[in-house]
């Protein structure tokens, strides 16, 4: 299957089943948890590698890993948590305001509310891989717009900030607006977004414009094939 395809509902449950399941390890994301952490992997201020985060899928430590039968499972259930980040990598590239985040429902005095909490966990984890590089945002002026993730997500807040996380339909409204700013802040990293590091290889050594050219002219490479080249 190619990466690039969307998790049909049967695979989404495959996967479900597979975070829940006694296999692995019992600090796994859920399924709304790891969108919320793939999400700000897939926004955030700079590229980070599947290397680097996938091993916290298992555990915020990295260490844990999950007893796969065997290679082909294995296989199996890391293509489609990588379909699962593709799919909100390429909902971002080409309709930001189509994002939907993964929020859970439950019910609460007869009308149906929605629960951001655990895709906020794992937001705020994924914004922890690059901690510092975060600080840009709550330092501009949409920095309010992080405000409902950091109540619904963030390890620790104020005393007095408890009262609107606290109650369920405060929660929602929270809910609600991440969902509208998350097209703004995705924005707002656009033009800032760094590249993963990593080491450019010269397959062959570099021709000086003084050297031969290795055309086989004859002539100095600065008068031969590199003459279009801007000093």
């Amino acid at each position: 299957m190619q990466l690039d395809q969307p998790l049909s509902e049967k695979e989404f449950d495959e996967l479900d089943q597979f975070l829940l399941g006694e296999r692995s390890p019992e600090d796994s994301m859920t399924m709304d948890h790891l969108h919320g952490y793939l999400t700000a992997i897939a926004i955030g201020p700079e590229t980070i590698m599947p290397a680097e985060w996938l091993p916290r899928v298992w555990g915020e430590d990295g260490k844990q890993a999950p007893k796969f039968k065997n290679g082909k499972e294995e296989e199996r259930i890391l293509n489609l948590i990588m379909r699962f980040m593709n799919e909100v990598l390429v909902t971002f590239e080409v309709a930001p305001k189509e994002f939907e985040p993964l929020f859970v429902e439950h019910e609460h005095e007869g009308q149906m509310l929605i629960d951001a909490e655990a895709w906020c966990w794992g937001f705020w984890e994924g914004m922890e891989l690059r901690a510092g590089s975060w600080d840009e945002i709550f330092d501009s002026e949409i920095a309010d717009l992080m405000r409902p993730i950091y109540l619904l997500g963030a390890d620790e807040i104020a005393e007095e900030e408890l009262p609107e996380v606290e109650d369920p339909v405060k929660a929602h409204k929270l809910a609600l607006a991440i969902e509208a700013n998350l097209p703004a802040i995705h924005k707002f990293w656009v033009p800032r977004r760094k590249a993963a590091v990593g080491t450019v290889k010269r397959d062959e050594p570099k021709v000086g414009r003084n050297d031969d050219c290795p055309c086989g002219s004859g002539k100095k490479y600065k008068k031969c094939c590199g003459a279009g080249q801007a000093e």
